[in-house]
């Protein structure tokens, strides 16, 4: 089997690169700790050992996947953000977790923006987000990037809210892409603040 070729996807603050060996501690430590909850965490070291290796192996069998989150500055990884449809998922998602560390910065916004950017330019008419119902950081961010709720939406797992993505058509040229920017722009900015609440 030819292994995918994972991109390469930069923002001003951001580097989106394929998940590598490395890379795996701070994935570890943040499926072992509470901020997993709402993704089927806290999970055990081999349990997160098999979802990182599921989420190397999906690019191989989707064609699309989750990007590893690196600041530009040092390097560090951040969290993940990208496409994620296993088996048994109605549609293809749009996804993201971010370390505890480095949460309210924004930077789940910036790196699924770019990633919704990236897979729209690449054929994708749409996306889907599944969210817990309780997942509040979660559901603040599909509303910042114009996802409405779809009640109508197969869930998966009964429990769990479906948030519905703006077409690729409803994005171009509109104030919601202007006000995206412009957010990712405050928190990008170390001479502004952020407005409104963090959404990661």
């Amino acid at each position: 089997m030819t292994r995918a070729k994972i991109p390469l996807i930069e923002t001003r603050r951001l580097v989106l690169r394929a998940p590598e060996p490395e890379d795996y501690p701070d994935f570890k430590a943040t499926f072992a700790s509470y901020r997993s909850r709402f993704m089927g965490g806290p999970l055990t070291p081999y349990e997160a050992w098999m979802l990182y290796a599921a989420e190397i192996g999906h690019w191989d069998i989707r064609g699309f996947g989750m990007w590893m989150i690196h600041a530009k500055a040092d390097d560090r990884t951040l969290g993940m953000a990208g496409g994620w449809q296993p088996a048994a998922w109605p549609e293809r998602e749009l996804a993201w977790i971010i370390w505890p560390k480095e949460a309210g910065q924004g930077y789940a916004l910036e790196a699924t923006d770019a990633v919704r950017r990236y897979l729209y330019r690449t054929g994708w008419e749409g996306a889907v987000s599944y969210v817990g119902s309780r997942n509040l950081d979660s559901i603040r961010l599909c509303e910042r990037l114009g996802a409405k709720r779809d009640p109508e939406a197969q869930t998966i797992a009964g429990d769990d809210l479906v948030y519905r993505h703006p077409s690729p058509a409803e994005l171009a040229d509109t104030r919601l892409s202007w006000a995206i920017a412009r957010e990712i722009e405050h928190y990008a900015d170390p001479k502004l603040s952020p407005e409104g609440m963090p959404v990661d």
